[in-house]
């Protein structure tokens, strides 16, 4: 599944990824359950270099056992037949968790320039542990990875992204482990970002538009039985930490997951998978605009990027991306 490389390979380039292949994600791979110093970092240490924990969502494994492996539930003390109970399910995970984390101060600068990074702002310091393997692993999408995938080719952008990253690793090794491992890829898909734009009136002032569409979103995806895995106000954070973000009138990051589907595919053989989850949709409103700018990675490039090849999983992964498209349209966004 993984191609082992050195950590003193170089980094390949954008037209390199696209030629000769790239590292698509990173994992450090620790010896024996890590699951404590690895909550240590998020909730604590990772701090100490500028990072912000959000929506962490730990041990996603054991709500798909009470969601699907377990028989019977019991309410106010009655038990019952679980409705959800699916007795195909097989248990595959000692540890699932999604971590988003950002560096705000790194990252706010550079989305004034490049909004588009709110496809991977927040992203997931992913950890998993298989069960019958006596190993943690921890990682996450390369920063170039992600770069690529959202469509940043400012090199000073770039750098700058790269960079904010070093600290990360360099602390996840020393709490988790120093041996390392990298997915590699050889090309994106030709499209691998959804956008939308949705006009508009200003009149009501932008406040009460953002209000009233985050409500019909968030309706819309549940009632499609996907869940709000998160919600970062990038505004308000930048705000609050005197970070210069005046090029927008209002800028927020929505976490999704579809949880069946995820089991599908996470608890299916390819937890590393979840490097990706929770996929993370981006909003904004430039200044005096009365148009919100919207994107997201489309999870088809999870199909690209971590090779994945069942079946079942990459057309679960084409009909979300075709449903999550429906439901922006059907909200009043124009794909652009």
């Amino acid at each position: 599944m993984f191609n082992k490389l050195l950590m003193s390979a170089c980094a390949l380039s954008l037209a390199a990824s696209v030629a000769f292949g790239a590292q698509g994600a990173k994992f450090y791979i620790g010896e024996g359950d890590k699951e404590k110093p690895y909550m240590d970092l998020v909730n604590s240490k990772i701090t100490s270099i500028g990072f912000v924990l959000s929506d962490p969502h730990e041990h996603i494994n054991s709500a798909y056992k009470t969601k699907w492996g377990t028989p019977t539930q019991t309410i106010k003390g009655v038990t019952s037949a679980h409705p959800d109970f699916d007795p195909t399910f097989k248990e595959t995970l000692d540890n699932l968790g999604f971590f988003s984390i950002t560096n705000d101060k790194a990252v706010g600068p550079l989305l004034m320039k490049e909004p588009s990074l709110g496809g991977f702002s927040p992203f997931n310091l992913h950890i998993y542990k298989k069960m019958g393997e006596d190993k943690t692993y921890v990682g996450h999408v390369m920063p170039d990875t992600m770069l690529d995938i959202v469509g940043v080719k400012d090199a000073d952008v770039r750098k700058q992204f790269n960079a904010s990253f070093a600290e990360l690793d360099k602390m996840t090794e020393k709490e988790v482990g120093s041996k390392v491992q990298y997915v590699d890829y050889k090309a994106l898909p030709a499209k691998p970002m959804m956008t939308f734009e949705i006009p508009f009136d200003r009149a009501g002032g932008v406040e009460k538009f953002k209000s009233d569409f985050q409500s019909k979103f968030e309706e819309a995806f549940e009632a499609h039985k996907y869940i709000i895995a998160g919600y970062k106000d990038m505004k308000g954070s930048m705000d609050d930490l005197g970070v210069k973000f005046d090029r927008f009138d209002a800028y927020w990051v929505y976490s999704l997951c579809h949880f069946r589907f995820s089991e599908g595919i996470f608890n299916n053989g390819r937890p590393d998978a979840g490097v990706f989850a929770p996929c993370s949709m981006y909003m904004y409103v430039d200044k005096g605009s009365n148009k919100m700018m919207v994107g997201m990675p489309r999870l088809e490039t999870w199909i690209a990027v971590m090779g994945l090849k069942d079946p079942k999983m990459v057309d679960s992964i084409m009909k979300l991306d075709k449903e999550i498209t429906t439901i922006m349209t059907d909200l009043g966004a124009k794909e652009l």
